[in-house]
C-alpha cells in the first residue's frame, strides 16, 4: 500500500526530452502514438507543422468546451484523415514546414482546440508555461552580474520552490546555497508517503515549464512519480552540490551595519552554524507543519496512531479496525487505497467537501501517448497547453461573486451554480439508491469556496462497501480503545489515522525572524495572521522573500508550480535591480505594504471566500482569507515580471 521510495530513483533518469526531429521512422510505436494520441493535441501538432488552417475549420464544429463531460466523440473519418495527414508529415522528408506558426495562428489554434477564445493577454504566459519559448519580459535593463561577487542568496527548503530558486539563481549568476531539513530534495513529495498519496493537479502541467516530462505513468501523478521527477530535475541541474541536507534553519537576524542576514542553522548532530547571506528566499512552504485534531483524549489512544503527513510505511493495516479523521484531499486518496485491506474502516467526517469526477479508468498514460510525448515534435507542449487551460484561469469565473445573485444561495453566480449542479450530479450518479450517503456527502456551501476533492472513480464507490462506514456524528472524545461520538456510541479501533491537514496559517512555523531595529516577524504575524506586500515582502525585513506566502495561493485553480516559478523570477528581478543600482538591500515601503493589504481586502469582498458559508483552511479564526490570490493566474504572472520601483526603498 505504501510507497517504496527506494525504487523511486533512477527509473525517471530518462525523462528528459529526447531528441525530437523529423523525418521520423515509420515504426509500430509511431502508429500506436497516432492511434492513441489525444485528438485535440494531434490536431494542434499537425497544424503547427503544416499551417493547414483548413483542418481547424473542419474540426471546429465538433470541438466543445473542455469542461464538457463526457466529451463528444469525433467523426471517425475526420479523425482518421487527421492521423494520416500527420503521419505523412512526420515520416516524409521536407513535408513539415520550418519554423513556428505566427502568434496569430497560434492563438487561432488555441481557440479552435478549446472551443473558446484566448485573449492576446494570455499569450506571453502560455508561450512561457507550455514550453514553446521562455520569454523573460523585464521591467529593468538586461541582467548584469551582481556588483559584489560575494553577494550570496540563501534558500530555505529544497521542495518545488527551493529547487526552482537554485536553478534560476545559478542561471542569473548568483552565489547560492539551499538549506534542507530532510535527507533528499522533494519537500512535500519526499515527506508524504501515506497509501494512495498523489497529486490533484494533472501531471503534464504540475511540473516545471523548463523541465517538461514525457514519462509520466499517470495523468495525475502518484507520490513516488512526483518525487522521482523532482529527483530527476535535481540530477539534471546538479543541485545537490549546493544543498545542505539534514539541516534546519532556526533563526534569521538582520545585520543593519553590514546589510546581511545572520542565519542560524542546526545540523543533524545538533551543532549550530551561522551563515551570512545577503538575501533569503524562504521556500519552506505551508504544508509541512502537520496539525493534530484538537479532540479530548487524543494522546490516550493505546492503538496505533498516525498522521498521514508522517506516515510510517511499516504499518500493517490488513484486517485491522481502522478509523480515519477527516475527508479532505489526503483522506480521499487514503480511503480507497486501504479499504480492501482493512477489516473495518470508519471515516469520521468533520465537514463536507465538494467532489468532482475525473474520467474513471483513463488515468494511466498509454505507451502510445508516451511515445508521442517523447518523439513527436510539439505534441507534449500542445498537450500541456490544453491541460493548463482547463485547470487554470478558465475556472476563475467560479470564484467571482455576482452582486445580483441571492445572498443566501449555496452558490455565488450562474456559472458557479452550474458547477454545483455538475457536482451534485456526480453524487446522485454515485449513490442512486443511498439517500443517506447523498445527504451526508452534499455540502451546503459554494463549490470552490474550499479545496475541491477529485474522485478518480474509486473514492465515492468505497463508501458502498459493507465494511466502510461514514460517520457524520461529531466526535466527543478519544479513549484508549477508540472514539466516542456525541450520540454516545463508542467505536473501538486498532488504528487511528488523522488526515487533519496542516497549520497553514502559521506561515513562519518555528522559524524566528528578526529584522530592522529588532523587529520580530512573529509580533507582526502572530500565529495565524500573516500579511505581506505582494505575498512575499514585509517592511523592516530587507532582502527577505517569503514564497508561497500570504494571499499568493491560486485557490481557484491548479498551479503551485507556476506560482513557484513566478515568485522565484520576481525575487531575482528584485535582486538584479538592487545590484544594478549598487545598493545593498531593498524593502517595500510601509505605504506600499498598506496599500497592498487594502487592495487585497477590497477585492476579497467580491470573491467566493467571502460567502457566509465559506469556511476552510484558507481563512483564519477571524474568517480573514490570508491565503488566496483573488485575481487570475495571468495577473500573477504579469505582476511577477519585476518590482514596481515606486513601491520600494533601496538601502
Amino acid at each position: 500500500m505504501a510507497i517504496d521510495y527506494a525504487q523511486a530513483t533512477t527509473e525517471r533518469a530518462s525523462a528528459n526530452l529526447k531528441t525530437r526531429s523529423l523525418p521520423m521512422d515509420d515504426t509500430p510505436g509511431l502508429r500506436a502514438a497516432l492511434k492513441q494520441g489525444e485528438p485535440h493535441t494531434l490536431l494542434m501538432t499537425y497544424v503547427h507543422l503544416s499551417s493547414d488552417e483548413a483542418m481547424l475549420d473542419r474540426f471546429a464544429p465538433h470541438f466543445k468546451s473542455p469542461y464538457a463531460y463526457p466529451p463528444e466523440a469525433l467523426p471517425a473519418d475526420l479523425l482518421g484523415e487527421l492521423r494520416e495527414k500527420l503521419h505523412h508529415l512526420l515520416i516524409t522528408p521536407g513535408a513539415a514546414r520550418d519554423g513556428s506558426p505566427s502568434d496569430a495562428l497560434m492563438r487561432r489554434m488555441m481557440a479552435a482546440g478549446l472551443a473558446e477564445d484566448v485573449e492576446p493577454e494570455f499569450l506571453p504566459l502560455l508561450f512561457d508555461q507550455i514550453g514553446f519559448r521562455h520569454e523573460t519580459p523585464r521591467r529593468d535593463n538586461p541582467r548584469r552580474r551582481p556588483a559584489n561577487p560575494d553577494f550570496k542568496v540563501l534558500v530555505i527548503g529544497a521542495g518545488m520552490t527551493g529547487m526552482a530558486a537554485g536553478i534560476k539563481l545559478e542561471e542569473a549568476g548568483y552565489e547560492w546555497v539551499i538549506i534542507e531539513k530532510n535527507a533528499e530534495v522533494g519537500g512535500t513529495w519526499w515527506e508524504n508517503r501515506y497509501p494512495g498519496v498523489g497529486v490533484d493537479t494533472p501531471s503534464h502541467f504540475y511540473s516545471f515549464s523548463f523541465a517538461l516530462n514525457p514519462e509520466w505513468h499517470n495523468y495525475h501523478p502518484q507520490g513516488n512519480d512526483m518525487f522521482a521527477y523532482l529527483k530527476m530535475v535535481a540530477d539534471d541541474h546538479d543541485l545537490r552540490r549546493r544543498i545542505c541536507f539534514n539541516t534546519m534553519v532556526e533563526k534569521l537576524v538582520w545585520d543593519e551595519e553590514d546589510a546581511v542576514w545572520h542565519v542560524t542553522v542546526r545540523t543533524a548532530d545538533g551543532s549550530e552554524e551561522i551563515i551570512r547571506a545577503n538575501a533569503v528566499i524562504n521556500g519552506h512552504g505551508p504544508v509541512n507543519r502537520l496539525k493534530w485534531p484538537n479532540i479530548p483524549g487524543l494522546d490516550s489512544f493505546q492503538g496505533i496512531r498516525q498522521h498521514t503527513a508522517t506516515w510510517d510505511s511499516s504499518t500493517d493495516l490488513k484486517g485491522k479496525r481502522v478509523g480515519i479523521i477527516g475527508t479532505g484531499a489526503s483522506a480521499a486518496q487514503f480511503i480507497p487505497a486501504v479499504a480492501d485491506d482493512v477489516g473495518e474502516l470508519h471515516v469520521f467526517q468533520r465537514s463536507r467537501h465538494w467532489v468532482m469526477p475525473t474520467p474513471a479508468g483513463e488515468d494511466v498514460v498509454s505507451d502510445g501517448v508516451k511515445f508521442a510525448m517523447r518523439h513527436i515534435p510539439h505534441y507534449l507542449e500542445w498537450y500541456r497547453f490544453r491541460i493548463y487551460w482547463y485547470a487554470a484561469d478558465g475556472l476563475y469565473p467560479n470564484v467571482l461573486l455576482d452582486p445580483e445573485w441571492p445572498k443566501d444561495s449555496p452558490s455565488v453566480s450562474a456559472v458557479n451554480e452550474a458547477m454545483r449542479q455538475f457536482a451534485i450530479g456526480h453524487i446522485e450518479r454515485s449513490f442512486p439508491d443511498r439517500p443517506d450517503l447523498r445527504e451526508k456527502l452534499t455540502p451546503d456551501f459554494p463549490v470552490f469556496s474550499k479545496r475541491i476533492i477529485l474522485d478518480r472513480g474509486n473514492y465515492f464507490p468505497t463508501y458502498m462497501k459493507p465494511h466502510v462506514h461514514l460517520e457524520q456524528e461529531g466526535i466527543a472524545r478519544i479513549t484508549p480503545k477508540g472514539i466516542v461520538l456525541k450520540d454516545g456510541r463508542e467505536i473501538e479501533l486498532d488504528v487511528l489515522v488523522c488526515a487533519t491537514g496542516f497549520d497553514v496559517a502559521n506561515m513562519m512555523g518555528k522559524l524566528e525572524i528578526v529584522g530592522v531595529d529588532g523587529k520580530r516577524l512573529r509580533d507582526e504575524w502572530g500565529m495565524e495572521d500573516p500579511r505581506a506586500y505582494f505575498g512575499m515582502l514585509i517592511p523592516g525585513f530587507p532582502n527577505y522573500f517569503h514564497t508561497v506566502g500570504p494571499n499568493s495561493a491560486p485557490n481557484h485553480a491548479a498551479g503551485q508550480n507556476l506560482i513557484s516559478e513566478c515568485q522565484v523570477h520576481y525575487a531575482i528581478e528584485c535582486l538584479d535591480w538592487l545590484n544594478a543600482r549598487d545598493k545593498k538591500a531593498l524593502q517595500p515601503t510601509v505605504a506600499a505594504f498598506d496599500a497592498w493589504q487594502d487592495k487585497v481586502q477590497t477585492k476579497m469582498v467580491n470573491m467566493i471566500w467571502s460567502h457566509p458559508r465559506a469556511f476552510s483552511y484558507y481563512n483564519n479564526s477571524q474568517k480573514r482569507n490570508f491565503l488566496s490570490w483573488p485575481w487570475r493566474l495571468v495577473d500573477f504572472w504579469n505582476e511577477c515580471r519585476g518590482p514596481r520601483h515606486a513601491d520600494f526603498e533601496l538601502l
